[in-house]
This record gives C-alpha cells, sequence and structure tokens, in this order.
C-alpha cells in the first residue's frame, strides 16, 4: 500500500483556500512543507510541462483549493447523480485510472476546502427530493486515502446522517476505515469496495490495498452497519485472467462474512484504457505490464479502447457463472 509517511513532498495551494477552516487546518498540519503559490489547481504550469517519466513524483505533491464546480450528473447505476466533491486525482498510481484521461499526468490529489458549501448543497438537493435519492460522492477520487489528508469522511458521514435524505455512496481501493467504523452513519452511507485479483492488484494498482485488506475494511464496514457493495472493477483481461478471476472469486466465498454475503450486490465494470495512458505508463513505468491488447480491444473514440463485443460478451458470462455457482445469493446489479 502507498506509504502515507512520505506523502506529500510539498504543497501547490491557491489563496484563497487559507480562507477557510480546513485550509488553515491543512496548513497547520503540513506547515513544515514547502507552500508553493499557485493561481489554479487547474493549471500549474510547471507541472503541466514536467516529463512523463515524472508521473510518479507529481503523484507526491499535495494540490488544495476551491471547489467552483458544483454541476450534479444524473447517473442511473448505484446512484442517481455523480456529485462534485472534496477531491479529485489521487496518490495511487492504477495503470489503468481514468482519471489520467481527464488530466493526463496531472492527475494528482487535488483536495478543495470549501467542504461546507458542497454539503449544504448536497443536503438542499438531498431533502428536496420527492423520492429517496444515492448521491456518489466518490467518482473523482478515492475518498478513503484522502481521508488521511484532511479528516473528510466522518465529517461527511455523520453530517449527511444527521441532515440529509436519501444515501450518499463512494468506491475504494483502500482499506484505512478504522475512523468510519464507530460514526453514526444512520445507515445513509453506502460503502463499496473495489476488489481485483492479488497480481493485477500488485501489478496494475499500483500503491493501493492488498486483497486481503480491502476484505478486512469491507468486513468491518458491514459489521459497523453500513450498506456495503463489491465492485470487480476494472475487469482487466490479461493472459490466464479466467483462472485470476476465477480464484478471486473463491476468496470472496471464503472470506467475506456471512452477513456481507447476504447483504453486498456486485457492480462489474471492463477496463476502458486509452492512448494517453499507454504512453505515460511506457515512459513512466518501463517494464510494467502492458495493458493494451490489440487483439481483444477496439476504438472507443478520443483515444480510448475498450474489449470487442465478443470478448467481452464471454468475460460477462464466465463472471456471472462463476458468482452464481460461489456467491449465488449475491445480485449483479449491472455490467458495463
Amino acid at each position: 500500500m502507498i506509504n502515507l509517511t512520505g506523502f506529500p513532498d510539498a504543497v501547490f495551494y491557491e489563496p484563497e483556500a487559507l480562507n477557510f477552516p480546513l485550509g488553515r487546518e491543512l496548513k497547520a498540519k503540513y506547515g513544515y512543507l514547502p507552500w508553493h503559490e499557485i493561481q489554479s489547481h487547474n493549471g500549474i504550469p510547471e507541472m503541466q510541462k514536467s516529463e512523463n517519466r515524472e508521473f510518479a513524483q507529481l503523484k507526491r505533491h499535495l494540490i488544495v483549493g476551491v471547489r467552483k464546480t458544483h454541476k450534479y450528473v444524473p447517473n442511473h447505476k448505484v446512484s442517481d447523480w455523480l456529485v462534485p466533491y472534496t477531491s479529485s486525482g489521487c496518490a495511487a498510481m492504477c495503470l489503468y485510472c481514468y482519471l489520467v484521461c481527464n488530466y493526463n499526468k496531472c492527475s494528482y490529489l487535488r483536495v478543495f476546502v470549501n467542504r461546507e458549501q458542497m454539503m449544504d448543497t448536497l443536503i438542499r438537493r438531498a431533502k428536496a427530493s420527492l423520492v429517496p435519492q444515492t448521491f456518489e460522492i466518490g467518482s473523482n477520487s478515492d475518498l478513503v486515502l484522502e481521508n488521511e489528508v484532511t479528516g473528510n469522511l466522518p465529517w461527511t458521514i455523520e453530517r449527511f446522517a444527521e441532515g440529509g435524505a436519501g444515501s450518499i455512496t463512494f468506491p475504494t481501493k483502500f482499506s484505512m476505515v478504522e475512523p468510519l467504523l464507530k460514526l453514526r452513519h444512520g445507515g445513509r452511507t453506502i460503502f463499496r469496495m473495489s476488489l481485483n485479483p492479488e497480481e493485477i492488484i500488485r501489478k496494475v494498482e499500483l500503491g493501493t490495498a492488498r486483497l486481503s485488506e480491502r476484505i478486512r475494511a469491507l468486513n468491518e464496514m458491514c459489521e459497523a452497519g453500513y450498506k456495503v457493495g463489491i465492485l470487480l472493477a476494472p475487469v482487466i483481461m490479461l493472459p490466464d485472467w479466467e483462472k485470476m478471476y476465477a480464484e478471486l472469486i473463491e476468496t470472496m466465498k471464503a472470506e467475506l462474512t456471512e452477513k456481507v454475503k447476504r447483504q453486498a450486490f456486485i457492480e462489474i465494470i471492463f477496463m476502458t484504457y486509452s492512448y494517453v495512458q499507454n504512453i505515460i505508463n511506457t515512459e513512466a513505468f518501463p517494464g510494467a505490464v502492458s495493458l493494451f491488447d490489440k487483439e481483444r480491444m477496439t476504438g472507443r473514440g478520443r483515444g480510448k479502447y475498450c474489449y470487442k463485443e465478443t470478448p467481452r460478451a464471454e468475460g460477462e458470462a464466465f463472471l456471472r457463472k462463476r458468482i452464481a455457482n460461489s456467491l449465488g445469493a449475491m445480485p449483479v446489479l449491472y455490467v458495463v
């Protein structure tokens, strides 16, 4: 897992961020680090001009700013809405990360300090809905990792439980859930853990929690009364992928608690890859696993690639059969 004792190594901040309580808290917490003033978190010239091979070093930087975009986007999976929230980007280095498509090599962790404004908007939207809505607050970042920097998750979960309606949800690849276990969450938070075979975690999801740690965290969150889900995501068709995912599903059968197996749902997401990711990975991680498969993949527009219809359909059938045989009571909500 990522060595958080060495992160961050420097802070780049918008001056306006220090007008907010969280901004001042972060200044006090990381005051021993160099702080560099920037005009905007969206454009830091020295980072934009850096070489692709510097990608891993850029991930060590923390960006502190004020979120100005608050547009809710309709979603029709686990959540009803994708919500801009307290962070974007990430300090981990998954070789397939879709954030690289959006931010190129500048997909480092950005935290936004105007959390009160965002929470007030979220609560108003939730309470104004005629039927209970679910709000995805972690689509642009990993909030469990962000929480190690900001402490935002306990604040978020309890504040929404007290004043909101419906549910909030977020996914993670990290296991640092101890601060969340004793919160007054009111059943309004859906915790979703991303699982992949251990070999893929080690070779592709660089800097994230190992499989055993993720399963432990999922079990603990369920025992603490949270609603829980599992993402098999992204499914990557590496050589021997059937063997790896069959072993993963058997590990889930053996190590998930009976409570999780009764209550959890599954989301299955096949990998989308891009030309930008391939270039950065080639230069930043020479010798890393190659994720582009010209035999199985096809263009999807704007430099992106996805699995062709036939291998993807075969993959879905394989996973559904294995899940039904080993985790029969656990529903698959969707496959994309």
